[in-house]
C-alpha cells in the first residue's frame, strides 16, 4: 500500500486579500476523510478505502498553501464564475457585449485571470462532516456583469459520498454563471502512477466538437465508432493514442460530453474503476454535461507538479470528471442557457460516490 501524506493544518494557514486561509477536514464513521482549503475551495486530499478496507489518498494536491499557490491552479478547485472556455473572451447578454479576461489566448478559461480558483472563500465548518464556503463575485470582476454571491456546502455522508452543493443568485443585474469542481483523481492511491489502466464508463452518446482553440463550435457529435465512446466500460488508455484530431488537440482526452439524462435531474455522469485496488468512483450531478480530462498537461515540472510526498505529477497520472453546463454556452444559443436574469438563482450539485468492486 502506498503511504499517504500527513497534512498539517498550520501549513495552510495565512491571510490572503484580508481573508484567513485554513485546512478543513471532513470525516465519516467509516473512516473516510476529505481535506479542503478555502483558498480556491481546493480539495487537497481524499482518503478512500480499497477492496481490503485500506485507506489510500485518491486525489492529487500539495502539502502546503505555498506549494498549492505555486502548483497547478485548477487542481482540486471549485471553478467559477464561468468554467470552461468562452470563445474570444467575449459574449453578448441582453444586447450588451461583455469582454472577459483572456487567460488562454484568445479565450477566457475557468473564470479568467483570477477566477474562483485564485480566491479565498469565507469558511465555516458546520459539523464534523460538512463545510460551508462563501464568496461574492463583484460586478465587473474579470469582465463579467453583475454581483453574484455563491454559497457552497461540502458534505461527506456515511455512504462514502462527497456532495458539493451550490446556490448563487444574480443579485442586481443579468449575468452568466457556470460552475464545476476540478479535482484530479488517481484511484490507485499512488498519485504518480498512470491512470490509463482505470476503466471508465461515461453516460454520454454525444460530445461537443471543438475548433482549433479548443472552444465548442455548437456541433454535437455522435460517439459511435469514435475513440470517445465510453458507454461501455473502457480503459482510458485503450484508445487514447488513436489517430483523431480531437485527441491530437487535447494531447489525450479533454472533451465535454452531453450527458444522457433528464435536464436538471441528479443523474449518473460517469463511473471509473481501478482494477488493482478495486476502488470505484461514481460521479453524479444535476448539470447537463461533463468534461473528461486525462491529465494531459501534467508535465512533471518543479515546483508546479511536485505534489504530496514529493511525488511528481506526470502526464496521464490523473483524470478529472467535471460536471457543468456546456463551455462557451454564452455564445451558442442552442446550448442549455447559463444566463441569469436579475434575482434568478442557480443551484446545482456534484456527488463523488466511492465504493469498491
Amino acid at each position: 500500500m502506498t503511504p499517504y501524506a500527513d497534512l498539517r493544518r498550520e501549513d495552510f494557514r495565512a491571510t490572503i486579500d484580508g481573508t484567513p486561509t485554513d485546512l478543513f477536514t471532513l470525516r465519516n464513521r467509516r473512516g473516510m476523510a476529505v481535506r479542503i482549503t478555502n483558498y480556491g475551495c481546493k480539495i487537497v486530499q481524499i482518503l478512500a478505502p480499497d477492496r481490503d478496507g485500506a485507506l489510500g489518498d485518491v486525489v492529487q494536491g500539495y502539502e502546503t498553501l505555498e506549494q498549492t499557490m505555486a502548483g497547478q491552479p485548477s487542481m482540486g478547485s471549485f471553478i467559477g464564475r464561468y468554467c470552461g472556455r468562452i470563445g474570444g473572451g467575449r459574449f453578448t447578454l441582453d444586447g450588451v457585449e461583455h469582454r472577459t479576461a483572456v487567460n488562454a489566448p484568445p479565450n477566457t478559461l475557468h473564470g479568467g485571470q483570477r477566477g474562483s480558483r485564485f480566491r479565498t472563500f469565507a469558511a465555516r465548518q458546520l459539523d464534523e462532516a460538512s463545510l460551508e464556503l462563501t464568496y461574492v463575485f463583484q460586478d465587473g470582476e474579470e469582465g463579467f456583469p453583475g454581483t453574484l454571491p455563491v454559497r457552497l456546502v461540502y458534505t461527506l455522508d456515511e455512504d462514502n459520498a462527497l456532495t458539493i452543493a451550490w446556490t448563487a443568485v444574480a443579485a442586481d443585474k443579468a449575468t452568466v454563471a457556470n460552475f464545476t469542481d476540478h479535482t484530479f483523481f488517481n484511484l490507485s492511491g499512488d498519485a504518480g502512477s498512470s491512470i490509463l489502466d482505470h476503466v471508465a464508463t461515461v453516460n454520454g452518446s454525444r460530445y461537443l466538437a471543438l475548433d482549433a482553440t479548443a472552444v465548442p463550435t455548437g456541433e454535437l457529435v455522435d460517439v459511435t465508432g469514435t475513440p470517445f465512446d465510453f458507454r461501455s466500460p473502457t480503459a482510458f488508455g485503450a484508445r487514447i493514442a488513436a489517430d483523431h484530431p480531437m485527441l491530437a488537440l487535447g494531447k489525450g482526452y479533454d472533451l465535454h460530453y452531453a450527458v444522457d439524462k433528464p435536464a436538471g435531474a441528479l443523474g449518473l455522469h460517469a463511473r471509473v474503476v481501478h482494477p488493482g485496488s478495486g476502488r470505484v468512483l461514481e460521479v453524479l450531478s444535476t448539470e447537463p454535461g461533463v468534461q473528461v480530462y486525462t491529465g494531459n498537461f501534467l508535465d512533471g515540472q518543479t515546483p508546479r507538479d511536485l505534489g504530496k510526498g514529493g511525488t511528481l505529477y506526470t502526464r496521464h497520472s490523473a483524470f478529472c470528471l467535471e460536471p457543468s453546463h456546456f463551455p462557451n454556452a454564452v455564445n451558442i444559443p442552442s446550448f442549455p442557457s447559463t444566463a441569469l436574469a436579475p434575482g434568478q438563482w442557480y443551484a446545482g450539485r456534484i456527488v463523488y460516490r466511492f465504493g469498491v468492486a
